[in-house]
């Protein structure tokens, strides 16, 4: 889906084998409406290939430093200069070494030290490496000069090792480029998000929980980033990270979650996209649980907080309350009603029986209830129901 308040990126791509994550990056700032103009180191080539660089950007690749060609249509200066942001993606312990150091031997590193630009890096390379004292000292000073970073993660790398240094997901790193250059229709804008489901406790090592993985919240949140708000996302104990340039409050409970929602001041619009417990145990145990032949334990329970209705029924109420309905059956009946009931403006109304997917699934087919009536979307990405549900809102709080 096409963004109008669409930025010029130059994307510096590193020599590391993370590299094939940068072509889903280029796709996915394009789908977002961005240019991308795309550089490639020499070690880069080993890993993705010119052509399809080129082909996904839609855009000549820049690759030499001494290319007459180049340096006729487009000179170095120029082209450090033409972007709003400049990413290195994957950056490796070489290039933040140069960068670090004020090196200039190639075309990537020289655009580095003539654009006049914001930067933003997402590091790459083996936990040992990223751990080493050089690569510390050469981020400490990168940080120092200003210089953005997007990651690393930590997670199972390609040389089998585990630990911090796996390069941040292409999403991620566009939530980082949105915040790095956002000034659309919502910036000066505050926008509270929930996400996730809650987990309940039953003892110190059981609980109650359900099966969101925090996905839509998530894409929510980078959406609305990406429009320019400032966004504090209250999210419970998501699968999904939460996106670089969001107020994180994380949480367990039903409970924490009213109480973070309630500390949230000078709210804009609330999007409640979170799955909360209906219900906890009434009286948690502080040990676990035992099996002792005297039949099944007897769990009592008590209703949570209903945390829509209490925000819809608040004198500090938000412009714009959005809440969701993720229903089995009945979908349109059962969110209008609860429109209704709860006090709400709008619902995301959605069908989450298990042979739809969308439970944990990388796609949604929602309805938006408003006053007005039953609004269907197309089935779609989350990431791309996101970002029509932010342009909604933008529309709403304009």
């Amino acid at each position: 889906m096409a963004d109008t308040h669409s930025k010029k990126i130059l994307l510096i791509i590193g020599g590391g084998i993370a590299a094939f994550k940068s072509l889903d990056l280029i796709r996915r700032l394009r789908e977002r409406g961005h240019t991308v103009t795309p550089v490639l180191t020499k070690a880069a080539t080993e890993f993705v290939t010119p052509l399809s660089v080129s082909a996904l950007a839609g855009e000549k690749v820049y690759q030499h430093l001494f290319d007459l060609n180049d340096e006729a249509e487009m000179g170095h200066i120029e082209l450090s200069r033409a972007a709003d942001l400049v990413v290195v993606a994957p950056a490796t312990a070489d290039l933040m070494g140069k960068m670090a150091a004020g090196l200039a031997n190639d075309l990537a590193s020289t655009l580095l030290m003539a654009t006049d630009k914001r930067v933003l890096i997402a590091p790459s390379m083996n936990v040992r490496m990223w751990d080493h004292p050089a690569t510390q000292r050469n981020l400490a000073t990168l940080l120092e000069d200003g210089i953005l970073t997007s990651g690393p993660n930590e997670g199972d790398m390609a040389c089998g090792e585990f630990g911090f240094g796996r390069m941040a997901e292409p999403m991620e790193i566009v939530g980082a480029i949105e915040a790095a250059v956002n000034d659309g229709p919502l910036k000066g804008k505050h926008i509270l998000v929930t996400s996730g489901p809650t987990h309940e406790p039953i003892d110190p090592v059981r609980y109650i929980a359900n099966r969101s993985s925090g996905a839509q919240g998530a894409a929510i949140a980078q959406a609305l980033l990406g429009l320019g708000a400032r966004v504090t996302f209250v999210s419970g104990p998501a699968d999904v990270p939460a996106p670089m340039g969001v107020d994180l409050v994380a949480v367990e409970t039903a409970a924490e979650m009213l109480a973070a929602v309630e500390s949230a001041k000078d709210v804009d619009a609330g999007i409640f996209a979170a799955a909360v417990a209906d219900w906890r145990v009434a009286s948690a145990s502080d040990e676990k649980i035992k099996k002792d032949g005297n039949g099944l334990p007897v769990l009592e329970f008590a209703e949570n907080p209903d945390i829509l209705a209490k925000v819809c029924a608040s004198s500090t109420r938000p412009k714009l309350v959005v809440g969701f309905a993720a229903e089995t059956q009945n979908v349109i009946e059962n969110a209008t009603a609860k429109r209704k009931r709860k006090g709400c403006d709008w619902i995301v109304a959605n069908d989450v029986s298990p042979a739809t997917g969308i439970m944990g699934g990388s796609e949604n087919d929602v309805t938006l209830i408003t006053a007005d009536g039953a609004e269907d979307w197309p089935r779609m990405g989350k990431d791309q129901v996101s970002q029509k549900l932010a342009e909604k809102i933008a529309e709403a709080l304009s």
